[in-house]
């Protein structure tokens, strides 16, 4: 099958099994790696991306759903100009390991999107299916609401 999709905001063709993985379809034929498998069971948001500006578990999708729909991962977001927002994660220690950054980072710049200055428990809200194991999620709720050390 051949689907239509905006990926990270340049129109592109893409061929492949609907059935296939989104997640697959990204790391294998688009060369997107910055997606990551953390569970591939839906349970740990690690392989988060947007559709039409929503956070989906790419795990869970099937490829063949995105047909004319918006794509956007990780390798997305400095064209999405969020370059400032992404040294707010740095400089408040949110990034650390890595395996789950590309899905709360997404996630969150989703959230931002629509309350571009949420409160703590927004942000917590936003991020409960995003499970991190390092950075005890202090440095990413600071790089979200403001807060500092």
């Amino acid at each position: 099958m051949k689907i239509e999709v905006l990926l990270n905001g340049s129109a592109t063709s893409l061929e492949g099994n609907p059935m296939d993985r989104l997640l697959d379809t990204l790391r294998e034929s688009c060369g997107l790696v910055g997606t990551k498998e953390g569970c591939g069971e839906g349970e740990c948001g690690a392989c988060t991306v947007l559709i039409d500006g929503e956070p989906v578990l790419s795990c869970l999708v099937p490829f063949g759903q995105c047909d004319g729909r918006r794509v956007d991962t990780v390798e997305g977001l400095q064209e999405a100009g969020a370059s400032e927002f992404l040294e707010r994660f740095v400089e408040q220690g949110g990034v650390q390991c890595g395996a789950c950054t590309p899905g709360v980072v997404l996630t969150a710049w989703a959230l931002l999107q629509r309350n571009p200055t949420p409160s703590r428990e927004d942000v917590q809200e936003s991020l409960a299916g995003n499970l991190c194991r390092c950075t005890g999620y202090e440095g990413i709720l600071r790089a979200l609401t403001g807060e500092h050390e």
